[in-house]
């Protein structure tokens, strides 16, 4: 990249980097990171593609096309990622908010709730969004990571929650008192013979402990099941993500421990992402 002297003929050029290095979508990481290096809105590249760039946008692009090129995630290099319209902050901590989570945010918000707690909150996006979207309601996240603590408490002042919010490190339900009308989570669910076949920008950049729970992917949810019950109000409501094939069995442990109303939740491309369930009321 170092003889491109355009906007255009840089990004051309990343694009062929990024294409060489395996990364899905190329070209459109080459935009953003352009942008990124220039300091405006992605959608501003067009008006800056005749132009020279400077040698000081130059060399922060090289930089970052170069990490992207070992498979560094995009969001990590722009230190944030957007999510249910709204931009959250993110880093090595947390895992990267996804598209696919929103289904659980749907359903989530489909009933009323004034207490939601969020086991596993990570970049807080899930809790956040849902005090943002419902003012008069509060919340609890908790973590094991004091990393994803941090991060979550900083999407919270950003978007404006945190008076509403309580951020605290537990191991699940450990250091939980009190019931909740909602509960929430997108546990690790990877099982630990599927994680080499995740993308490496998953695999070597997210946190392993957000990802798998070092076993068959049902660790954590054998947890949740065990303790929602104690902390759960009448007719209060859980609300998980899965993996694509673990509906029935997700689906099994919450029933043996007594919870009712359980439902399966496909996500847009129509697989099983989604499953909420009912304590007694």
């Amino acid at each position: 990249m170092s003889g491109a002297s355009t906007a255009a003929q840089a990004m051309v050029a990343a694009t062929a980097r990024l294409r060489a290095a395996g990364v899905a979508d190329p070209a459109r990481d080459a935009r953003l990171l352009l942008a990124h290096a220039a300091r405006i809105e992605a959608s501003r590249v067009t008006l800056i593609a005749p132009d020279e760039l400077s040698p000081e946008i130059a060399e922060r692009y090289e930089q970052l096309i170069s990490l992207r090129s070992i498979r560094v995630p995009v969001s990590h290099l722009l230190g944030e990622r957007d999510f249910y319209g709204r931009r959250f902050k993110v880093s090595r901590d947390v895992l990267d908010p996804r598209p696919e989570t929103e289904t659980l945010i749907e359903a989530a918000l489909s009933e009323p709730f004034d207490r939601v707690l969020d086991l596993g909150v990570g970049s807080g996006c899930i809790l956040v969004t849902l005090l943002a979207e419902r003012p008069s309601a509060t919340g609890l996240g908790i973590d094991l990571s004091e990393g994803a603590c941090l991060q979550a408490g900083a999407n919270a002042v950003l978007h404006r929650v945190d008076a509403r919010v309580e951020i605290a490190k537990s191991d699940w339900f450990s250091d939980i008192e009190g019931a909740f009308d909602l509960i929430v989570s997108n546990p690790p669910y990877i099982a630990l013979d599927e994680m080499e076949d995740l993308a490496a920008e998953v695999r070597e950049h997210e946190p392993r402990m957000a990802l798998t729970d070092e076993g068959d992917g049902l660790g954590a949810y054998r947890r949740i099941a065990a303790g929602a019950p104690d902390h759960l109000m009448p007719g209060g409501r859980l609300v998980v993500e899965i993996g694509p094939t673990q509906a029935r069995m997700v689906a099994a442990l919450f029933d043996a421990t007594g919870l009712a109303d359980i439902r399966v939740i496909p996500d847009l491309d129509g697989r099983d992402r989604v499953v909420s369930a009912r304590a007694p009321g």
